[in-house]
């Protein structure tokens, strides 16, 4: 099915900052245990200061993001990246790279993550029908678990061969190519129009909130993320230790075990559009939501060697496939019941509590690896991932996925892309 030109532009910029945000996985968590040899509270810290910092910086953005033209805010926050990341391969070349400048990075990274988001799911629900959001939510998805697949083992020779900061250097090009290429998208794009004066209002930042909470569809949706994604993440920081450290695994095996599983990615993105065509979004999503959650408990029993390391991309793949499926349509039916003019806000607030909540219980889950050892805090964090799918059984029967009129998006010639 054929998007047109602008989208192409756009599924360009998109692959090529995801493939230099894979190529850098878990770059900051593999500088500190091989550069500054942090402990596991360190790296903790490390993955959850910046995000939630980050979150808080990025709280005000959300509604001015709304009525600013998406397209040059993307491009800006690409330019912020590519800014912010370039500073450590810098530092580090001149001997000066410490933790605090990675948490400071982190930091402006995430603020322009989050803006970024919220910028693009607007100007995506603008560029495209909506009967066709789904497809192109599956195009980004496949191509995410592809750069997936590329990413991790390059980057993992790439620290190798090149050392740790090289995989930085690629991820800032990265951004400078997508905002190169979100210019190429082009098209004339209205500046949107405001109501009630031009001045930030303190109603402004709690809208997406409101709409969120309020809504019987997406209400549901929140807090399953919140939960299932916080908890799967929580895991990232401990493994990394104990794989790295303990089991004595290679940078490219520990990027290994993380790429070929992104194949499941790629299946699960296009067996989304079919499955959700026969069965509904809702069934969909409380199917794959519910099998994602069994898998990470397994993460408790690696080992050292390649046991460990098939072990590791067979619950990988689990999980990845799973998601594959759930995330197209998760966004999909999340662009669907928000109306054209608070999608910047309802995506900024969603990012803002997703990063914190992942960030707080990250910060949480370095201290009792501290104390009980990275194999029980990913045992723990399991164990508590079982919990989550009974929230999506929350979703109230009357509440449909169908678009309300006001969400429909526009039609004139001259429409915005997104991402």
């Amino acid at each position: 099915m054929r998007l047109g030109r602008q989208f192409g532009w756009l599924w360009a910029a998109y692959a090529v900052s995801a493939l230099g945000t894979y190529l850098a996985f878990d770059a900051f968590s593999v500088i500190a245990v091989l550069a500054l040899h942090a402990g596991p509270s360190e790296v903790a810290l490390l993955a959850a200061t910046g995000p939630a910092v980050g979150a808080v910086a990025a709280l005000p953005l959300g509604p001015w993001v709304e009525f600013r033209r998406k397209r040059p805010v993307m491009m800006a926050m690409d330019l912020v990246r590519f800014a912010a990341l370039l500073t450590v391969p810098a530092a580090y070349a001149l001997g000066g790279l410490g933790l605090g400048q990675l948490l400071l990075v982190s930091v402006a990274v995430a603020a322009a993550d989050i803006t970024f988001t919220a910028a693009s799911g607007a100007f995506l629900k603008s560029l495209v029908p909506a009967d066709r959001l789904l497809t192109a939510n599956s195009r980004f998805e496949s191509t995410n678990w592809t750069a997936l697949v590329l990413g991790p083992p390059l980057g993992g020779a790439a620290i190798g061969l090149f050392g740790p900061v090289t995989t930085v250097m690629a991820n800032a090009v990265s951004f400078l190519l997508s905002a190169l290429g979100i210019r190429a998208v082009g098209g004339d794009e209205p500046l949107p129009e405001r109501t009630g004066g031009e001045r930030l209002r303190a109603a402004d930042l709690l809208d997406g909130w409101r709409h969120i909470l309020t809504s019987p569809v997406l209400r549901p949706l929140f807090f399953n993320n919140l939960a299932a994604n916080a908890l799967i993440m929580v895991a990232a920081p401990p493994l990394a230790v104990l794989m790295l450290g303990p089991l004595g695994f290679t940078p490219w095996q520990y990027g290994l075990a993380f790429a070929v599983p992104c194949l499941g990615g790629l299946l699960g993105s296009r067996l989304a559009r079919p499955l959700a065509a026969r069965y509904g979004q809702r069934r969909v999503l409380r199917t794959a939501g519910t099998l994602r959650a069994v898998w990470p408990l397994g993460l408790a029993f690696v080992q050292p060697g390649l046991p460990g390391l098939l072990l590791v991309m067979a619950v990988e793949f689990g999980v990845i496939t799973c998601s594959g499926v759930y995330s197209p349509v998760y966004a999909t039916r999340r662009l669907e019941c928000t109306p054209n003019d608070r999608v910047a806000r309802t995506l900024s607030a969603w990012s803002i509590t997703g990063k914190a909540t992942t960030a707080a219980l990250t910060a949480l889950w370095g201290l009792l690896a501290s104390l009980i050892g990275p194999r029980a805090a990913i045992a723990v964090a399991g164990v508590l991932l079982l919990a989550t799918p009974p929230l999506l059984l929350r979703d109230s029967r009357e509440a449909t996925a169908r678009p309300s009129p006001a969400s429909a998006p526009p039609s004139p010639a001259g429409s915005p892309p997104s991402r």
